[in-house]
C-alpha cells in the first residue's frame, strides 16, 4: 500500500525518518498482507534542506506524484509552516479525496486545515501551536494534550517524535497489534506512551501571557510553592480584589489562580522527579503539595500518569530507565 509523506519547507527530518523507519521495520517482519511503499513528496521534487540543515532528496514532486495514496501524511515544519501554494493545496485535496485515510504530524495540521481538509474534525498538533490552530480554524476541534488523534479517516499527531506513535497506530490498524509491538521493540520506544503532551512541555511556558499586572503573582507562586497561595492571599500580594484577580487570570491565562498554582506545583515536582533521586514524599513537600496522595491526584489530573510512572520514563539521574510492557514485553 502506498504511503505518501508530503514534506513542506523547513520540515522536521525526524518526522519523515521516524515514519519511514517504522514502516521499514514493519515490512521486514511482515509475513502476510500488503507491504508498505513509501513515497516522499515535495512541491518541486528537488533536493531540500531540513530545519536542522540536513539535505535530503524527495522521491517526487507534485507533478510526478499522481498515483493515489492509500495513506497521506503531511509532515510538519519548524514553527508554523508558511502558507502553501495553490498547487500544493490542489494536490493535498486530490490525494485526500482518493486515499483511505489522511492526516498530519506536528504542524502539518496547518497545511491540511488551510486546504479545508480538517473542517469538523477533532485533531491535535504540537502543544505550542495548538491554541493558534484553534484560533485560525474555529471549525476544527483541537485537542492540545493528545499524543495522536483519530477521527474517522483523519489522523493527527503531536510534535515531532509523536509521528512515530502515530505510525504504530497505523501499523496496528493494518496488520494487528503484534506487529506494531514488534516494531516498537525494534525501535526501543513505547508503542503507546502514557499520558499526553503535558509530560513533554513545561506547564508554565505553555501559558503564553508574559506581560501584564499578574506577572508578579506568577513569579510569587513559582518562588513560594509551599506558601499560602489561596485566592485571598494572592489578591493581597497583587494589591487587588480576589474577584478582579480571578478575572485577570481567566482573561490572560484562561484558567483560575488555583489551577495555575497546581500547574506550577506539578511543574516543580516534574523537574525534581526528572533531575533528583529524592523520595516522592520529599518532592511532594518541596513542590507545595500537602501529601503524596495530593501530588498523585494532581499528576493524574494534569499529566495522566502517576509521579512514579513519570520518574521511570524521564529521570535523568539514573541509567535505569525502567521497563514498559507495551514496548518490551513481546516474546
Amino acid at each position: 500500500m502506498l504511503v505518501s509523506i508530503f514534506a513542506p519547507p523547513d520540515v522536521h527530518l525526524l518526522e519523515i525518518a521516524g515514519v519511514r523507519d517504522a514502516l521499514f521495520e514493519a515490512n521486514r517482519k511482515l509475513q502476510s498482507g500488503e507491504p508498505y511503499r513509501v513515497r516522499l513528496v515535495s512541491e518541486h521534487g528537488t533536493p531540500m534542506e531540513s530545519a536542522s540543515g540536513m539535505t535530503f532528496v524527495p522521491d517526487a514532486g507534485l507533478r510526478e506524484a499522481t498515483e493515489p495514496s492509500d495513506t497521506l501524511i503531511v509532515a510538519g515544519a519548524y514553527d508554523v509552516p508558511d502558507r502553501q501554494s495553490e498547487e500544493v493545496t490542489r494536490w493535498l485535496r486530490a490525494q485526500a479525496a482518493q486515499s483511505r485515510r489522511y492526516g498530519s504530524a506536528c504542524t502539518g495540521a496547518f497545511l491540511l486545515a488551510r486546504a479545508g481538509l480538517l473542517s469538523g474534525r477533532c485533531v491535535t498538533t504540537h502543544w505550542q501551536y495548538a491554541e493558534r490552530l484553534a484560533a485560525e480554524h474555529p471549525d476544527i476541534r483541537v485537542e492540545p494534550d493528545r499524543i495522536f488523534v483519530r477521527d474517522g479517516p483523519v489522523f493527527s499527531s503531536a510534535g515531532v517524535a509523536a509521528a512515530i506513535d502515530l505510525t504504530f497506530s497505523l501499523i496496528e490498524e493494518d496488520h494487528g497489534r503484534a506487529l506494531a509491538l514488534w516494531v516498537a521493540r525494534r525501535l526501543v520506544v513505547f508503542m503507546k506512551r502514557p499520558g499526553g503532551q503535558s509530560q513533554f512541555s513545561m506547564a508554565l511556558t505553555a501559558q503564553t501571557a508574559a506581560v501584564g499586572p499578574i506577572d508578579r503573582i506568577r513569579l510569587h507562586i513559582h518562588e513560594n510553592p509551599r506558601g499560602g497561595l489561596g485566592l485571598a492571599a494572592l489578591a493581597e500580594v497583587a494589591g487587588t480584589s480576589p474577584r478582579n484577580l480571578a478575572r485577570l487570570f481567566n482573561s490572560e491565562l484562561g484558567m483560575s489562580p488555583a489551577a495555575y498554582v497546581e500547574l506550577t506545583r506539578v511543574d516543580i515536582a516534574r523537574r525534581l522527579l526528572e533531575g533528583t533521586a529524592w523520595p516522592i514524599k520529599m518532592i511532594a513537600h518541596s513542590a507545595g503539595f500537602g501529601s503524596t496522595a495530593t501530588l498523585r491526584r494532581a499528576f493524574l489530573r494534569r499529566i495522566g500518569v502517576t509521579p512514579l510512572e513519570y520518574r521511570q520514563r524521564f529521570q535523568t539521574t539514573s541509567d535505569d530507565a525502567g521497563d514498559d510492557e507495551s514496548a518490551l514485553d513481546l516474546s
